[in-house]
């Protein structure tokens, strides 16, 4: 399940840049969204629950295709648990096409610049020896990118109130770990977080572990949070935007880019394992 129209590496420094939680036709959050992408070249990626209420094709035809719809050609999605409210993401994969991977499957991978990148499904079965994780391990040991970043939609680690932590990702994420990747990005909780890196367990390793993000920003309603729960260190609930991450040979950016009108950014740097 890797693509293999994107299987040259290169030195390019390119962007990845998109959230998860997005189209809504009931709220204007994603025409906002859509308008940050409008001018920000690179691969748009989607961290789940791309349209809503049902993720039906008659919401995608409405809801998402006069907003991110219009970025469709470059963009690589993930699923999440709207998506699966109509048999069984039928919706999403009709609409996303070859884009989305393997028709039903929802987990794929492809290189970007010097970039490893794997689009994962939470929505269905995870546990270790799950096809899905089997197949990880798979594609993260064939790999030979130096830099691995992956996307899902249920956040492992979440400060927020309304789902809070995914345990049952641990499983992706402790793949993802014990081959050294870099950088997950998730969404499900309609809110911004920054985590440093760590275990699969939430344990702190600036050596070896994976920095998170939830990106829940592309439009839905916000979400509140609690306290901020271990290796929390950056924080917002009320501020639309798209996460910006420049992978470059050997490091990444990320910026966190509002909607108009609001001022809550965040931003840093650092160098792969």
């Amino acid at each position: 399940m890797a693509d293999t129209a994107l299987a040259a590496f290169t030195t390019d420094t390119v962007v990845l840049v998109g959230a998860g939680d997005i189209a809504h036709c009931e709220s204007d959050g994603d025409e906002q969204t859509a308008l940050l992408l409008d001018s920000i070249p690179g691969t748009v990626f989607t961290a789940g629950d791309n349209v809503y209420r049902s993720g039906s094709a008659a919401e995608f035809a409405s809801c998402y295709a006069p907003t991110w719809g219009r970025h469709t050609a470059r963009t690589r999605p993930s699923p999440g648990n709207h998506d699966y409210r109509s048999a069984d993401g039928a919706p999403y994969f009709a609409y996303y096409g070859a884009g989305a991977g393997p028709p039903g499957v929802g987990y794929y991978s492809y290189n970007l610049g010097a970039w490893h990148i794997v689009s994962l499904n939470s929505a269905i079965d995870m546990k270790p020896g799950s096809p899905q994780e089997r197949w990880l391990r798979e594609d993260l040991a064939a790999a030979q990118a130096p830099c691995v970043l992956a996307y899902w939609h249920h956040a492992r680690f979440s400060s927020g109130t309304e789902h809070g932590n995914a345990p049952k990702t641990a499983p992706l994420w402790q793949a993802l770990y014990d081959h050294g990747a870099e950088v997950v990005v998730s969404g499900h909780e309609h809110n911004y977080e920054r985590f440093a890196p760590q275990t699969a367990a939430g344990v702190a390793d600036p050596a070896r572990g994976i920095r998170g993000f939830v990106a829940g920003t592309g439009g839905a309603k916000h979400y509140p949070f609690g306290p901020p729960i271990a290796n929390s260190e950056a924080r917002n609930g009320d501020t639309w935007g798209v996460i910006k991450i420049t992978l470059e040979p050997g490091g990444y950016r990320w910026q966190f880019i509002p909607v108009a009108g609001k001022t809550f950014t965040d931003s840093g740097s650092a160098r792969c394992h």
